[in-house]
């Protein structure tokens, strides 16, 4: 069975074209050398992009174990994107820092996202846009995510 998408109802719509656009800024991410990076990546990296933290709090903010926080650090550390050091209060506890290349690449990632914006705002109109922005703003707070975006502890519906 063949669907339509524009017979799909608002939150799949909203769902589907958020990964267009996040497939099309990571295909770009690539091209500008940032093909190591994959959206997961994100997850942990908003939690350690506002400060550096141990990794028992980036478990709890993420609202995992602190075994499945400590395998994602140790990709992202083989991948270069994070760091481990002593905390200067205390140098037995290890804080995560996000490398140049993170940081570098969290700034790429604003700027492809910002492009996409314009490239959308042109192809359908600055207003039509904002509408649907602050549509899906509104629905956002509706079902309480805007809380967890402004904490930074976004994650996928379980």
């Amino acid at each position: 069975m063949v669907v339509d998408p524009t017979t799909l109802d608002l939150s799949l719509t909203a769902l589907f074209a958020g990964w267009a656009m996040t497939d099309e800024v990571q295909r770009r991410l690539a091209e500008q050398g940032f093909g190591d990076l994959r959206f997961n990546d994100g997850v942990v990296i908003q939690h350690i992009l506002a400060a550096p933290l141990p990794i028992t709090a980036l478990a709890e903010r993420m609202g995992v174990t602190q075994q499945a926080a400590s395998k994602a650090v140790a990709d992202l550390e083989r991948r270069g994107l994070v760091r481990r050091a002593a905390d200067p209060s205390d140098a037995r506890t290890k804080l995560l820092h996000l490398t140049g290349h993170a940081l570098a690449a969290v700034e790429a990632t604003r700027v492809l996202r910002r492009d996409l914006q314009e490239e959308i705002e042109s192809d359908y109109g600055a207003e039509r846009v904002e509408d649907a922005r602050k549509l899906l703003a509104a629905v956002i707070g509706r079902y309480g995510g805007d809380d967890a975006i402004r904490a930074r502890r976004v994650r996928p519906p379980r």
